[in-house]
């Protein structure tokens, strides 16, 4: 069995896929509280679908791009995880499971583009074709920018209409069809790792700069 979850939006989602389809799935009823949120959610995905973690086969986890605490919750669970039940574990772009919703119940017919928020008044972008294969790496930018008038999935073309005036659904990642595109090899397999496309809010302070000894003193 193969769990998966994406924490790369403000809605944390876990999925259950049998091998031959999704058993139970399960997307967090408030936002920006996926420390507070996943492992429960994982907990309930597992019980609705009859299923332990000694069951599970491998992980699916998508891996950006997102803002940086979202992803580093879901990535260290999936990695976590997968050392303790010595398990695989697929990183997915995040975009990608929306690409495959949107072709695979008729919201898109042809060439598409995905945006989700990246806040900051910019969004996460990339391209696909008729098949959900994504032709470029994500790409962050403000609306006005990567502007289109191609069928724009995601969340990003409502929240900038003026920039993407043809809005298609759905709106965030499931976490349901990136286990049913893992099963079916629907999606570049990635490692498990951060994809952030811009440097994290949060930094280490930088060490101040050392005053040589000859150097005079400030007055």
């Amino acid at each position: 069995m193969l769990l998966a979850f994406d924490t790369a939006s403000p809605t944390v989602t876990v999925a259950l896929h049998d091998g031959t389809d999704v058993v139970a799935e399960a997307t967090a009823t408030s936002s920006m509280r996926h420390g507070e949120q996943l492992a429960p959610l994982i907990a309930q995905v597992l019980a609705d679908g009859g299923a332990t973690p000694a069951d599970l086969t491998g992980i699916a986890v998508g891996v950006g791009p997102g803002p940086f605490t979202g992803l580093r919750v879901g990535l260290v669970t999936a990695r976590t995880m997968a050392h303790v039940l010595d398990v695989p574990v697929h990183g997915v772009c995040s975009l990608d499971p929306l690409a495959l919703e949107a072709v695979e119940t008729g919201a898109v017919d042809g060439d598409f583009l995905v945006a989700t928020d990246a806040r900051r008044k910019e969004v996460y972008l990339a391209s696909y074709d008729a098949g959900a294969v994504r032709q470029d790496d994500p790409v962050v930018d403000r609306p006005a920018t990567l502007a289109s008038d191609r069928p724009v999935v995601g969340e990003g073309a409502t929240l900038y209409p003026d920039a993407f005036p043809v809005a298609r659904g759905p709106q965030r990642p499931s976490a349901a069809w990136l286990a049913r595109g893992v099963v079916a090899g629907r999606f570049t397999v990635l490692e498990p790792e951060p994809l952030y496309l811009r440097r994290p809010d949060a930094e280490i302070p930088r060490a101040p700069k050392a005053v040589l000894a000859d150097e005079p003193s400030p007055r």
